[in-house]
């Protein structure tokens, strides 16, 4: 199936902004690009074929569609919002964005979640905190006839009806990977520490087994691991924490969230063991991409998340105005180093330089 139909903490004050008037540049063309399906569609064993994807031009109406993130703490969920509004600014549909505050906020993320239903809604996109504590209001959604699209961070629900997210299995997979060929392929064990994110999350569930199982029949042990939410104070603190219950001279690797890999650098400078104990991130982030380039982070995988982004917002128009669509697609994983960097397309993932959160769009 080939997709190239050309012609065809609640958020305070959820300001609306005019793109006109939001201080940034509208995205290079992104597409066509090739993406992950998923044959069957949600299947568990990852099974995918290669295809080309390309955008409606422009949906047939201005659609209002509702967007819940988990929060806008780091830039990963900033290239979000940036694509979603880039996207909806071409493709001509309204949004209207929540952020919960943080993947503790679960109470705040149903209650937007509440909000999204009861408004004047045609869709809702929904990148959800847990990947089962939102199936009631999913169901919810799906009763009162709206299109629910999971977005990057996965939920086990019978009722989405589409999926925009690369499986973080792979990001784990991929990092886990790249730390054996960096590590040399060394007889001797090699340490690390492992910050996977937050704990409930489906896609930190994914990036831990997918890195765990990369790292099997390796000499590389995980001696420490901790779970938190992706805030800077979080990550930091339980780096520290780490740093102090093991021997850091033993210690060879941080491995995590994007978070993670910029709060160690600083931590790890500090401390005088930048030359001693590396880091790489598992997905990509603003501070990593300076980071590599400096060479104080290794690398990272990328998800391309404003694509997903992207892709999510087309498949809820092409949902909505009966066209044909991928029940389940996304960008392929590839890894970042400083190899590669110069010649990468950074629009794919990072939001551009002094783009700021938009919370509604109205065409």
């Amino acid at each position: 199936m080939r997709l190239n139909i050309y012609p065809s903490k609640i958020i305070a004050t959820s300001v609306l902004i005019c793109l006109a008037s939001a201080g940034f540049a509208a995205g290079k063309q992104w597409y066509p690009t090739e993406v992950d399906v998923w044959e069957p569609p949600f299947n568990t064993e990852r099974k995918r074929s290669t295809e080309t994807y390309v955008p409606l031009v422009k949906a047939s109406k201005p659609w209002n569609i509702c967007v819940s993130i988990p929060h806008l703490k780091d830039a990963y969920w900033l290239a979000v919002n940036y694509g979603l509004i880039d996207e909806a600014k071409r493709l001509g549909v309204n949004i209207k964005m929540y952020e919960a505050g943080g993947y503790e906020r679960l109470d705040m993320q149903r209650k937007q979640v509440e909000e999204c239903l009861e408004a004047n809604t045609d869709g809702l996109i929904l990148s959800a905190i847990s990947s089962t504590e939102l199936n009631d209001l999913v169901k919810k959604a799906r009763d009162k006839g709206l299109p629910v699209i999971d977005l990057i961070n996965g939920m086990n629900s019978p009722y989405i009806t589409a999926r925009a997210a690369v499986d973080f299995y792979d990001t784990g997979y991929q990092a886990g990977k790249y730390l054996i060929k960096h590590s040399g392929h060394a007889s001797e064990k090699i340490h690390v520490a492992w910050f996977p994110g937050p704990e409930g999350a489906g896609w930190v569930a994914a990036g831990d087994s997918g890195f765990r199982d990369a790292l099997k029949e390796s000499s590389i042990e995980i001696i420490a691991s901790q779970h938190g939410d992706t805030g800077k104070t979080t990550q930091a603190g339980l780096i520290k924490a780490v740093l102090d219950q093991v021997d850091s001279h033993s210690l060879d690797y941080i491995v995590g969230t994007t978070v993670t890999a910029e709060a160690a650098e600083g931590i790890l400078r500090q401390r005088g063991l930048s030359k001693k104990i590396k880091v790489l991130s598992y997905y990509y982030g603003p501070g990593v991409h300076k980071g590599i380039k400096r060479g104080s982070i290794l690398a990272a995988p990328t998800d391309s998340q404003a694509i997903q982004a992207r892709i999510a917002l087309d498949t809820m128009v092409r949902v909505l105005e009966n066209k044909p669509y991928f029940k389940h697609a996304a960008p392929k994983v590839s890894v970042i180093d400083r190899k590669n960097q110069r010649a990468w397309d950074s629009s794919t993932t990072l939001a551009p330089r002094g783009f700021r959160p938009i919370f509604s769009i109205e065409q």
